[in-house]
């Protein structure tokens, strides 16, 4: 799996995440016929909240970026890229039990949307995810928690491999 760790995100951070969504996304773009080079940077700039983002780095350096946005009675997970050769390697499962089970401690219910046809759909699947909706572009997905806590804390920052407990 590698040496990696999370920190939370800064502005600063913007350009890095941008670039790497418009390379994670692209072939799925594509095939869906929705790549736009300044869109999908666009888009990631203006929807990009520091405050609720940690960056994934490898090695000390920059290799990701996941979200988990607080909202009426749920957590979006958001903007969750690994550089696409670190993809398959154990991180990007990781990084998502880490934040899945704090999300179970404190009883908060997870949404997300993938592209369709995108192969991150298995991995939000094998975590307990499951289809809520679907459309033309996006699938929307849904993880209740498995457990409920009694009280609220901040998400964990899990590093080196290992989820925080």
């Amino acid at each position: 799996m590698g040496d990696w760790e999370l920190r939370p995100a800064s502005a600063a951070d913007v350009d890095a995440v941008a670039e790497l969504r418009a390379v994670v996304l692209r072939s799925d773009l594509e095939r869906l016929g929705r790549y736009d080079d300044q869109r999908v940077r666009r888009r990631l700039r203006d929807g990009f909240a520091p405050a609720h983002t940690w960056i994934i780095e490898v090695g000390g350096a920059f290799a990701g970026s996941v979200a988990l946005r607080p909202a009426e009675d749920v957590h979006w997970l958001e903007h969750f890229y690994l550089a696409p050769h670190l993809q398959g390697s154990g991180i990007g499962g990781a990084v998502l039990r880490g934040l899945l089970e704090w999300c179970d401690r404190e009883g908060v219910v997870v949404r997300l949307n993938v592209l369709r046809g995108s192969p991150a759909r298995r991995l939000y699947e094998r975590h307990g995810f499951t289809i809520e909706a679907e459309d033309p572009v996006d699938v929307f997905m849904v993880r209740r928690p498995a457990s409920f806590a009694a009280h609220r804390s901040v998400p964990p920052v899990p590093s080196g491999g290992a989820p925080d407990e």
